[in-house]
């Protein structure tokens, strides 16, 4: 079955636009303009890729993203006129997995998507489930679970990191084989997102940011995940 992208934007000349370029391209939509409608669907159907804007008449923006970032594993694209830097570099530090800028051509939303789906969620190993150094990774229900069984949640987006750093341990992996692996646009906003996820997982797995055992910056070159992993 061709994948599923939901438009959730409340200018309908756009959601019309999308919704037609999709269509043509061979994917399935579902088209809301308010907030509240998209979050019901979500309980009816499950997306493969959710596009959202930020300016929505009835709920924040960017705020609706993190909540979706922190409880759906679909891939997450704002589209949005606001064209600043910072609003891009919040918009993937909250869990988007990418960021469009209006005015855009549909085809390059299209061409994005497919980017994105071709960048699977699984790499190298089909299992949901890895153990290492006392953690358990879900990465059914993007949660990690320490030794005494109490679960802390991850974004879709921390989890693509994870996963790369779960299947490539002690490894060099460089900014460029992850821009390459993860997609999205070389640049500071790309850079900026990494920094962060890694932030945020270091601090989920407990680690100290002045020493972190398991996942080290090696400073000009990248990061090497130095854990034991064994996937079930």
């Amino acid at each position: 079955m061709s994948a599923l992208v939901t438009i959730l934007d409340d200018e309908p000349a756009i959601r019309e636009m999308l919704s037609d370029a999709l269509t043509e391209a061979g994917f399935r939509t579902l088209c809301f303009g308010r907030a509240t409608e998209f979050e019901a669907a979500l309980r009816r159907a499950t997306p493969d890729v959710c596009l959202v804007d930020l300016g929505l008449p009835d709920r924040d923006g960017l705020a609706l993203v993190h909540r979706l970032a922190l409880e759906q594993g679909a891939t997450i694209i704002i589209i949005s006129g606001r064209a600043q830097v910072q609003d891009r570099v919040t918009g993937l530090e909250l869990g988007a997995d990418d960021y469009i800028i209006k005015p855009f051509e549909p085809a390059e939303v299209v061409a994005r998507i497919r980017a994105r789906l071709r960048s699977p969620k699984r790499g190298a190993t089909s299992s949901d489930t890895a153990r290492f150094n006392g953690w358990v990774a879900h990465f059914d229900r993007y949660a990690l679970e320490d030794e005494s069984g109490t679960e802390t949640p991850f974004s879709h987006a921390e989890g693509e990191v994870l996963r790369l750093f779960l299947e490539s341990p002690k490894r060099l992996i460089s900014r460029v084989q992850m821009q390459e692996t993860l997609g999205g646009a070389a640049g500071e906003s790309f850079d900026r997102a990494m920094d962060v996820r890694i932030s945020r997982l270091r601090t989920k797995l407990r680690e100290d940011p002045k020493n972190p055992r398991l996942i080290k910056t090696i400073y000009g070159a990248g990061y090497i995940f130095l854990g034991d992993v064994h996937w079930e």
